[in-house]
């Protein structure tokens, strides 16, 4: 048995609007929202690490969840946009967190890597204890390589989120997951080490589009809860056209599906835990009521979380 005791956040100040991003690629604004639903995103500076942003973020879950950094026995940190091949950001972030001799471990998974940090600690937590889990993303780095293609540079921002899973209580227990990767499209995204990002956006659509509503219905089904009675979806902001697709297919309302795109673009593996802290923010967990988290990444990676508010 697992919990999702809390969600925390961390966004940049930097403002990026998407008059800014359309003019890097020759285009303007009304097009970038049109494909994406962005209006403005937030870059990092210069000097902030993608281990800066974790723990920013790690801190301000454990601030909300009013536990102390002595009580983490695991960190789990996903992020496709390190600065460095080795070591990537989860030592260093728990070092700034003052997470001292545990297993920091990185998931180098881009969009979905969250998703999956959050299945594998809800199977661990019990054998474990309090895990601590982030994605954080500096894709402004990859954003300003050369050439930009218009399709990909004006998507993406900078922000971390994170969750602190528990095997004792929380505001949800997680109930079931399920998490997939297909290496048969490993070619359709993906960033070499000093390379823009590349890719093709039909097929990531298209697969997406079918893939994250598969995993969705197979968690559900198996725990015999509709799709409409579902409190929220708390998904990776990877495009608001996609988000509109992935409802139609469950056939439920758009507005169950939590979106903050507009504001922060495509932060990647930080995406659905950024949403999930600010959903918290503003509603009151019923008991009972269920919640899913979905997403879907390079790899292809992807899949699907159930819990249910206690």
């Amino acid at each position: 048995m697992a919990f999702l005791k809390s969600f925390g956040s961390w966004l940049p100040e930097r403002v990026v609007t998407s008059e800014e991003a359309a003019s890097w690629v020759g285009t303007d604004a009304q097009w970038v929202k049109n494909v994406s639903g962005i209006i403005e995103r937030r870059f990092a500076s210069d000097s902030e690490t993608v281990a800066d942003l974790a723990a920013r973020a790690g801190a301000d879950c454990l601030e909300r969840a009013g536990t102390l950094a002595s009580a983490v026995k695991m960190l789990l940190v996903s992020s496709g946009s390190s600065e460095r091949q080795f070591p990537g950001p989860a030592s260093a972030a728990a070092q700034k967190l003052g997470l001292n001799d545990i297993p920091a471990i990185d998931l180098p998974l881009a969009s979905a890597g969250s998703l999956f940090a959050m299945s594998l600690a809800s199977k661990l937590a019990e054998q474990v204890g309090e895990i601590l889990v982030i994605g954080a993303e500096k894709m402004s780095r990859l954003v300003a390589r050369e050439p930009r293609e218009r399709g990909v540079a004006v998507l993406f921002g900078d922000g971390a989120g994170a969750c602190l899973v528990s095997r004792e209580s929380g505001m949800c227990e997680v109930v079931d997951s399920q998490i997939s990767s297909d290496g048969n499209f490993s070619e359709d995204l993906y960033a070499d080490a000093d390379s823009p990002i590349r890719m093709n956006g039909r097929s990531v659509i298209l697969q997406a589009s079918r893939k994250i509503p598969g995993s969705i219905r197979a968690v559900l089904e198996r725990q015999g809860v509709l799709p409409d009675q579902v409190a929220a979806f708390l998904m990776h902001q990877a495009n608001q056209n996609l988000i509109v697709r992935i409802a139609e297919a469950l056939g439920v309302p758009v507005e169950r599906f939590y979106s903050n795109i507009e504001r922060y673009g495509n932060t990647s593996s930080a995406s659905m835990l950024i949403a999930a802290a600010e959903w918290c923010r503003e509603h009151t967990f019923t008991p009972g009521e269920p919640v899913v988290f979905a997403g879907f990444g390079a790899g292809f990676h992807w899949g699907a979380l159930l819990a249910r508010a206690v």
